[in-house]
C-alpha cells in the first residue's frame, strides 16, 4: 500500500455506552506513536484538515468531534467531565494508552463576562458571557486581532460552515453549558499545574502572537510550571492551525520524534 493510502483520512462513529454516537476521525498505522487531536469551539476535526496527512506518515492519528460539535451527537448531560469519559471511551475502544495529546481553547477562562457569571449566573450575565455565540464572534474568532494580510489567507467558508453547524439542534446550548461548566474545571487549575510541575510531561507549546484569548502571560504561566517545555510564537491568532499549519506540523513531527528517542 503507498504511503499517501496509509496516511489517508477514514471518519467512523462511536456509539457510546449512555446511547449518543461521536464522530472520529483515524489516520495512519495503528502501530505508531497515537496522537489525540482535541479541538476547541466554534470548531470540529475539521480544523486538523491540513495536518493529519503529515502526522499520519509519522503518528496514529485520532480526531474526534467533541460531543455536540461537528458530526457527534450531543450529550444528553452536557459537561467538561461527560466529555472527559466520551474521549475516555474511544481511546479505550481503540485500545489506545501512551499518547501525544494536541489540546486547543479551554485553556484559560479571561473574561470579565465569565467570570461575573459564574459568581452570579443570573440571565443578564449569562446573556454577557453568550454574546459571544453569533456569526459575528464566530467570524472574530478566526480573524480578531489578526494583520489584515493575515486574515485574508483565511476564507469566510470556515467559519460560515462552524456557524451552521452550531445552529443545528442542541449545539447552542451545549456551548452555553460548557461556557457555564467551566467553572469548576478553572477550579481545579492550581491541582493541574501542581500535578503538570511534578510530573513534568515533555510539552511543545505553538502560539499565536495575535491570540485575543491567550496573551502571553498565559504563554509565560504554562512555562514556569514546565521549564522545559518547548515554545514557540508564530505570526498567528487563535486558529493558527488556519495559516499556519505547514510550520506547526513540523514542530510536532520534530518533537514526536524526539521524544520518542529519548523513551527509546
Amino acid at each position: 500500500m503507498a504511503e499517501h493510502d496509509k496516511a489517508r483520512a477514514t471518519r467512523q462513529r462511536l456509539r457510546l455506552s449512555g446511547g449518543t454516537e461521536l464522530s472520529f476521525i483515524t489516520a495512519g498505522e495503528a502501530s505508531k506513536p497515537a496522537v489525540l487531536l482535541l479541538h476547541g469551539t466554534p470548531n470540529s476535526a475539521r480544523m486538523f484538515r491540513e495536518v493529519v496527512p503529515a502526522l499520519a506518515q509519522a503518528a496514529y492519528v485520532i480526531a474526534p468531534d467533541l460531543p455536540g460539535c461537528g458530526e457527534s451527537d450531543v450529550l444528553p448531560a452536557v459537561s467538561f467531565p461527560a466529555i472527559g469519559e466520551a474521549i475516555s471511551e474511544l481511546l479505550e475502544r481503540l485500545a489506545i494508552v501512551p499518547r501525544f495529546i494536541y489540546l486547543h481553547d479551554w485553556g484559560a477562562p479571561g473574561w470579565a463576562a465569565t467570570r461575573a457569571y459564574w459568581s452570579q449566573p443570573n440571565p443578564e450575565n449569562e446573556a454577557a458571557a453568550t454574546a459571544h455565540l453569533t456569526l459575528e464572534g464566530t467570524r472574530d474568532t478566526y480573524i480578531s486581532g489578526l494583520p489584515s494580510d493575515v486574515a485574508e489567507r483565511i476564507p469566510a467558508e470556515r467559519w460560515e460552515e462552524d456557524w451552521r453547524v452550531m445552529n443545528l439542534p442542541g449545539r447552542l446550548d451545549t456551548q452555553r453549558a460548557l461556557i457555564a461548566d467551566y467553572a469548576h474545571y478553572a477550579s481545579r487549575f492550581d491541582a493541574i499545574a501542581k500535578y503538570l510541575e511534578r510530573w513534568q510531561p515533555p510539552a511543545l507549546m505553538v502560539w499565536g502572537r495575535h491570540d485575543i484569548y491567550f496573551d502571553l502571560a498565559e504563554v509565560l504561566s504554562w512555562m514556569r510550571v514546565l521549564p522545559r517545555m518547548e515554545a514557540h510564537v508564530l505570526d498567528a491568532g487563535h486558529l493558527l492551525l488556519e495559516t499556519h499549519a505547514a510550520a506547526a506540523v513540523s514542530l510536532m513531527l520534530d518533537f514526536i520524534g524526539r521524544t520518542q528517542e529519548q523513551r527509546e
